[in-house]
Order: C-alpha cells, then sequence, then structure tokens
C-alpha cells in the first residue's frame, strides 16, 4: 500500500511540475515566433508522457527498496531468533 501511495503522490508531483515548465516553455515559443501558444501539446506530447515515465520508475524503484527492507528485516530477525 505504501508503495502505491508513494507512487501516486510522486507521479502527480512530476505532472504538475513538468506541466508548469512544458506550458512556460511553450508560451516562451510561442512568442518568440509569434504564433498562438499550443497548450494541449504541452499536456499531451510532453507533461503527460514524462509523469508516466517517472511513475514507473518510481513504481519500480519502490517495490525494490521494500523487498530489500522485507529480506533484510527477515534476516535480523533470523539472527536475533538463533543468538537467544
Amino acid at each position: 500500500m505504501r508503495v502505491f501511495a508513494m507512487t501516486f503522490l510522486l507521479t502527480l508531483l512530476s505532472f504538475a511540475v513538468a506541466l508548469l515548465l512544458s506550458i512556460m516553455g511553450t508560451v516562451v515559443y510561442a512568442q518568440v515566433k509569434h504564433v498562438a501558444p499550443n497548450l494541449t501539446f504541452a499536456y499531451r506530447h510532453i507533461a503527460f508522457p514524462f509523469a508516466i515515465t517517472v511513475g514507473a520508475i518510481v513504481l519500480v524503484l519502490s517495490l525494490v527498496m521494500e523487498i530489500r527492507s522485507y529480506r533484510q528485516r527477515k534476516t535480523l530477525e533470523g539472527i536475533e531468533r538463533v543468538s537467544e
């Protein structure tokens, strides 16, 4: 449960940051080229794929960290049990 909560929160945060930066970049580009800014491009082709990628990476890394923590905890419990 903790893995999915962390993945969701970091995916949401990365989407928000990527959307902010891509909108700012799109507006600057539109002003330089003297065209209307296409903000749907910033959402569909920059922020959303970036957030999905970050979400997948966070999910994998969180799972790896939880599995390592579980194995370490089990090993330490075994050592404690043997030493008694």
